[in-house]
């Protein structure tokens, strides 16, 4: 998986507070969402969401990395 792809996958969690229903949007199953934040998570070395059985929560790096996913995923729709 590409890097964007990840960045707009872990957007659409934050936003929708679940990976299921981001996976959902996307069209990847929710095992596959799991992996892709694991895998980011470990890249980066931090941990980006607070998941619980009911929903997840950005921690305070997983919302710096979510404004800044934004940002950028504009300036690439952009160009």
């Amino acid at each position: 998986m590409d890097r964007i792809e990840e960045l707009r996958l872990f957007l659409a969690a934050v936003e929708a507070g679940s990976l299921a229903a981001a996976g959902r949007r996307f069209g990847h199953s929710p095992p596959a969402m799991t992996r892709m934040l694991g895998a980011l998570e470990e890249r980066l070395g931090v941990r980006l969401l607070e998941r619980s059985t009911r929903r997840l929560a950005p921690t305070e790096a997983g919302r710096r990395l979510a404004e800044q996913a934004r940002r950028l995923l504009a300036d690439y729709a952009e160009a």
